[in-house]
């Protein structure tokens, strides 16, 4: 999922070098993968079972693959837009049954297992960064789609064997429903909660997709692709380490931490150039994209606002398909202002979270439930779940 994803960010470059692309139809392209990432997760939603087959499962990594080759046949920016929706609908369908066989099969296991876990978004990141690091002084952009596709071919027959979630168990009875259902009203910290997400949604993606390009502005060309590499590098413990964070200091804090990093490390390649500016960006975006969804989703769950991380997902899908296109008019003297707005947005969504900090409800009432193992942490990977069904 990490390859079928996110390899078009080091590759965007040489699309725009060698096959004609334009700055605003490149916005379009990420933002076709980020509506088809949404229309994947809520087939999740809507067709339950479907993410519970192993066929679907092999039948989206397949498919996967083919958006990736199908990329290298064409130089149609309509058949490339198509390509890149169906991307996003099939990592995010892989992603929702790999997430849920996630919780499902490691649940009497360490709770950072699915950290770690999770972790494997990074390395398709850091793997297809590396490969475009290599093929772009070898190769064309075409050249770098197909090494994208046998990349992820690779890692499909590694991936064929997991086991998708089984079918849940009947729900318990009323009482336990009741009991969770009691505490404090949370609606101002949860909508401080879902303006903070929303925007990092937006904040988030403009840099996630950008990123390479502008820094391939100011530094060497290998610098680019490399600074990618160190993202994914960043994000493989991310998850894990967050939530350890989180035994010692309150989700509300951690997150506005976060947050605020990640505004400094998506703004610094925009305000100074060199390339120890850029590797540095790299590792602040690498190590807080993936924990500030686990972060926030965690807290969601803690307030236990109705469909909570339902909500939270759609708020950030939704800026994901805004990010692109807020940034695209900024683009025609460049990135770095798009980079700046970026981190402007993340900074806006660290103040939302100052806010939510504000009185935050850290003791809620416990349901009358059995507890999983690993309560701390093993409760902070239910919503590292949920996003990683819908991401976003």
């Amino acid at each position: 999922m990490g390859v079928g994803r996110f390899v078009y960010t080091p590759i965007l470059p040489l699309m725009h070098a060698q096959a004609g692309l334009s700055t605003g139809a490149g916005a379009n392209l990420a933002t076709a993968n980020y509506v088809g990432y949404l229309l994947g997760a809520l087939a999740g939603t809507l067709a339950p079972r479907l993410m519970r087959s192993a066929a679907v499962l092999r039948g989206s990594l397949l498919a996967l693959v083919a958006t990736l080759a199908g990329m290298a046949l064409t130089h149609s920016t309509t058949v490339w837009l198509l390509l890149r929706l169906g991307a996003g609908a099939f990592s995010a369908m892989v992603f929702v049954i790999a997430a849920g066989s996630l919780l499902s099969h490691l649940r009497e296991h360490p709770a950072h297992l699915p950290g770690w876990a999770f972790g494997g978004v990074g390395a398709g990141i850091a793997l297809s960064g590396a490969l475009v690091l290599v093929l772009r002084t070898v190769g064309n952009w075409q050249a770098a789609w197909w090494a994208s596709a046998a990349l992820a071919a690779v890692l499909t027959l590694g991936a064929w064997g997991l086991r998708p979630e089984p079918a849940p168990r009947p729900a318990p009875s009323a009482p336990a429903a009741r009991a969770g259902a009691t505490g404090p009203r949370t609606h101002r910290w949860f909508g401080a909660l879902f303006a903070s997400y929303t925007l990092e949604g937006i904040g988030y993606i403009i840099a996630g997709t950008f990123l390479v390009a502008a820094i391939n502005q100011t530094s060497p060309g290998w610098i680019g692709s490399g600074a990618w590499v160190l993202v994914g590098l960043a994000a493989i413990p991310s998850a894990a380490l967050w939530a350890g964070l989180g035994r010692r200091w309150s989700r509300p804090d951690l997150l506005l931490a976060a947050l605020g990093v990640q505004a400094v490390g998506i703004a610094l390649p925009a305000l100074v150039g060199g390339v120890a500016p850029a590797l540095i960006s790299a590792v602040l975006f690498g190590a807080t994209f993936i924990g500030v969804s686990t972060l926030a989703l965690g807290a969601g769950a803690h307030l236990r606002f109705p469909r909570a991380v339902a909500l939270l997902t759609a708020g950030y899908s939704v800026g994901q398909i805004l990010g692109p296109l807020v940034a695209a008019p900024l683009l025609h003297d460049g990135y770095h202002r798009a980079l700046l707005l970026a981190a402007g947005i993340v900074l806006a969504a660290a103040l939302a979270a100052l806010a939510l900090r504000v009185r935050f409800p850290h003791a809620m009432p416990t349901p009358n439930a059995v507890p999983r193992t690993g309560s701390t942490s093993g409760h902070e990977q239910l919503p590292v779940t949920a996003e990683a069904a819908s991401e976003a």
